[in-house]
């Protein structure tokens, strides 16, 4: 029976390294990989902006995944790959989605309003309610 490692992407270069780290260790491991990008709709304080009526969170986060997973997987065509968007609170989510995994992988940071920091809040949340084995890849592009 195949292992599964969940990883979790943003479209941000760390989120990039460790998707690539998480497809070499599944076809290392023989591992089946699930790809998931998490999404919340914006948040506003008293008022709504005016989106525009094209305005989809959820497509705009389709299509970052389709895009991050076509860039960084094809050159790991052996792995098994699934992949998922999933709205709600990125740590909330990857938490629950590891629940039976063997592994959860992240980036070190990704589009929080500190960018400049070594762990991201969703990375941070993650070193200590983590279900299973957490790998945070540093990332190494500024």
């Amino acid at each position: 029976m195949a292992g599964r490692i969940v990883v979790g992407i943003d479209g941000s270069e760390a989120s990039k390294e460790a998707l690539t780290w998480a497809a070499h260790q599944a076809v290392l491991s023989g591992s089946n990989l699930d790809v998931i990008l998490v999404w919340h709709f914006p948040v506003s304080t008293g008022w709504n902006p005016p989106y525009p009526p094209d305005f989809d969170p959820a497509d705009d986060a389709a299509r970052v995944l389709r895009d991050e997973v076509e860039e960084v997987l094809s050159a790991y065509p052996d792995a098994v790959v699934s992949s998922s968007v999933v709205e709600g609170a990125a740590a909330q989510v990857l938490t629950d989605e590891a629940a039976d995994a063997d592994l959860l992988v992240v980036g070190s940071r990704g589009h929080g309003a500190f960018a400049g920091m070594l762990l991201g809040s969703v990375s941070h949340h993650l070193a200590s309610h983590s279900p299973c084995p957490l790998v945070i890849v540093r990332c190494n592009k500024r």
